[in-house]
C-alpha cells in the first residue's frame, strides 16, 4: 500500500505564489520520479513538472521560469513552488510518483494523490 498525501491548494490572486507538497508513504523500496500534473475543467490532465531520483527536472513550457520542483528524498516528499501565478494556472493539481514497492516485481508503478484545487483569480 502506498499513499500520496498532498497539501491543500487554495485561492490566490494573480501574481501571487503558492507551494504544494506531496509526501509518499507505505511499502516503498525506491522512488524513481515524482511530479505534478494538473487538470482544468474540460481539459486533459497534463504534466506540469517532474523530478527524477537523480535530480533531473522537466517542466511544461508555460510554467518554465515561474514554477520550481524540488524533493526531499529522506522524507519521500516533493514540492512545487509556484510563482507569478496566472488565471490559466487554475486547475486541480495531482501528485504522481513512480516507485517500486515491496511485494511487487515491477521496478516502477505509478501512484496518484487525491488532487488539490488551485484557483488563481482576482
Amino acid at each position: 500500500q502506498v499513499q500520496l498525501v498532498e497539501s491543500r491548494g487554495g485561492l490566490v490572486q494573480p501574481g501571487q505564489s503558492l507551494t504544494l507538497s506531496c509526501a509518499a508513504s507505505g511499502s516503498i523500496i525506491t522512488i524513481n520520479a515524482m511530479g505534478w500534473y494538473r487538470q482544468a475543467p474540460g481539459k486533459e490532465r497534463e504534466l506540469v513538472a517532474a523530478i527524477t531520483s537523480g535530480g533531473n527536472t522537466n517542466y511544461k513550457d508555460s510554467v518554465k521560469g515561474r514554477f520550481a520542483i524540488s524533493r526531499d528524498s529522506a522524507k519521500n516528499t516533493v514540492y512545487l513552488r509556484m510563482n507569478s501565478l496566472k488565471p490559466e494556472d487554475t486547475a486541480v493539481y495531482y501528485c504522481n510518483a513512480n516507485l517500486a514497492t515491496y511485494g511487487s516485481t515491477s521496478t516502477g508503478e505509478d501512484y496518484w494523490g487525491q488532487g488539490t484545487q488551485v484557483t488563481v483569480s482576482s
